[in-house]
């Protein structure tokens, strides 16, 4: 069992260094970005050698609140100043909504991955 200590996750950043400790230890690396997320969840780097494996979100509630509407503005707008052109148009509108309290929250971008590449591995307390 990896334990996520939802006191200690704020930001995406956050996520991605107790995420990396939780699993590999300190400094450990579990992915910084939400593709190197899922590919470490689907097996690629850093992914741990037990497949039996669990991953406990401890205060999740927490965390859910810091990684909400304001975490995903800031996190579009840094995507939105680095993606291609042809990109913008959707992430400026995701951008949008996010500003407006509506659509997905930076909390629920990571549960779809945990759901999507290793399913039945999050256990939220």
């Amino acid at each position: 069992m990896y334990v996520l200590e939802g006191a200690q996750i704020r930001t995406l950043e956050d996520f991605w260094r107790v995420m990396g400790e939780a699993i590999n230890g300190p400094d450990g690396y579990f992915g910084k970005n939400l593709d190197a997320f899922a590919d470490c969840l689907s097996g690629g780097f850093g992914t741990p050698d037990d497949d039996d494996y669990v991953v406990e979100w401890r205060d999740h509630q927490m965390s859910r609140e810091y990684l909400g509407y304001a975490e995903a503005a800031r996190q579009l707008e840094i995507r939105l100043s680095r993606c291609h052109p042809t990109n913008r148009p959707a992430v400026g509108a995701d951008l949008v909504e996010a500003r407006e309290e509506r659509g997905t929250m930076v909390f629920d971008w990571l549960l779809e991955i945990f759901e999507d590449r290793a399913p039945g591995v999050l256990q939220l307390r």
